[in-house]
């Protein structure tokens, strides 16, 4: 039976702060497209994730360049909060 490949992504409130995730994981669309700009291949993404289709990566990927400038803008705001968060917690811990 056909997979129809939209339904492999799904967005639940609770789940993963409400992003984006491949369906029946905890795998974010954020967290496999940054680990593709830091280089790694779909192949490469499926060997750290086993329980991973090719299908699921592929589609991940597809939905980020297809949004990719939100998508961008998203993993910047992210780290530049964690930033935000490791400089306030380094200033408390000298004081």
């Amino acid at each position: 039976m056909p997979v129809a490949l939209d339904a492999m992504l799904v967005m639940t409130p609770d789940v993963c702060g409400g992003r984006l995730r491949i369906d029946g994981t905890r795998i974010t669309v954020h967290r496999i497209a940054t680990l593709y700009k830091q280089g790694q291949t779909a192949e490469s993404i499926v060997q750290s994730y086993p329980h991973l289709s090719y299908a699921q990566v592929y589609v991940a990927l597809a939905y980020y360049h297809e949004n990719q400038a939100e998508i961008d803008a998203e993993l910047i705001e992210i780290d530049l909060e964690y930033e935000r968060l490791k400089q306030m917690n380094q200033v408390q811990g000298n004081a």
